[in-house]
């Protein structure tokens, strides 16, 4: 394990309230186990101070000189990792959702070779933050979807706080998808018959910062995920044939 590269990616849009806690999280949790992780904030445009906030903390930055939503946002760390050598590529979220002391948790299967995508999971125990309750129906939903896809049940396919091995790197750093990754990802994985491990994770509500997903935009949200997960689906089904 003291062998591992491991980058944490933080994603940002707009979090200025709540990044430096998230980063300050990471290191303390990297001091009290002694994991080898870097920390890499990838600010995706934003139009408040957040980075500004970013230039004071003790961690690397990528600025995106364009707003390219979550999915580029999250690519653009995973190049990061993948080109500089990590060996494990992990997300936490900059919103303070993500609770870093779950760091240990997600990355046991990684270190053991029992998996090669490891997903933080508020669904397995049930504890702590579940979601709004029209979000949860569509996680139900993209659980029945993914079954009949690639025959694989994810519980919290929409949980971004998962944990990447060199393998998965290697795929996600060729293309990842855009718009809403998480669960269209999941198909991604499948396809390319990467092992899948969930482990019972507690989250916290948003600590700042500003969800893109509202109740109104929910049922578009559904819609929209569905045909870019069939969409995913297909182009990756063509070119395993």
């Amino acid at each position: 394990m003291k062998s591992l590269r491991i980058l944490v990616v933080v994603p940002c849009y707009n979090e200025q309230s709540s990044v430096a806690a998230v980063v300050e999280n990471i290191r303390r949790v990297k001091i009290r186990t002694g994991l080898p992780i870097d920390t890499l904030v990838v600010n995706d445009c934003s139009t408040d101070n957040t980075l500004a906030v970013v230039r004071t903390l003790d961690c690397l930055h990528l600025d995106l000189p364009v707003n390219l939503g979550i999915g580029g946002c999250m690519q653009a760390g995973y190049k990061y990792a993948f080109r500089k050598g990590y060996d494990i590529a992990v997300q936490i979220d900059g919103d303070g959702q993500h609770p870093a002391d779950g760091l240990p948790k997600l990355l046991e299967p990684l270190f053991e070779d029992r998996a090669d995508v490891v997903i933080g999971s508020r669904f397995l125990e049930r504890k702590g933050f579940q979601s709004s309750f029209a979000r949860r129906i569509g996680i139900r939903y993209f659980r029945w979807l993914n079954q009949l896809l690639i025959g694989k049940t994810v519980h919290d396919s929409t949980s971004g706080f998962r944990a990447f091995n060199r393998k998965t790197l290697e795929i996600v750093n060729r293309y990842y998808p855009d718009e809403y990754p998480e669960p269209e990802a999941i198909v991604q994985f499948g396809l390319h018959r990467l092992r899948l491990l969930e482990v019972p994770i507690v989250m916290e509500e948003r600590q700042g910062g500003t969800s893109s997903i509202t109740f109104i935009r929910s049922i578009y949200y559904l819609f929209k995920v569905t045909l870019g997960t069939l969409f995913v689906y297909v182009r990756l089904r063509k070119q395993s044939l």
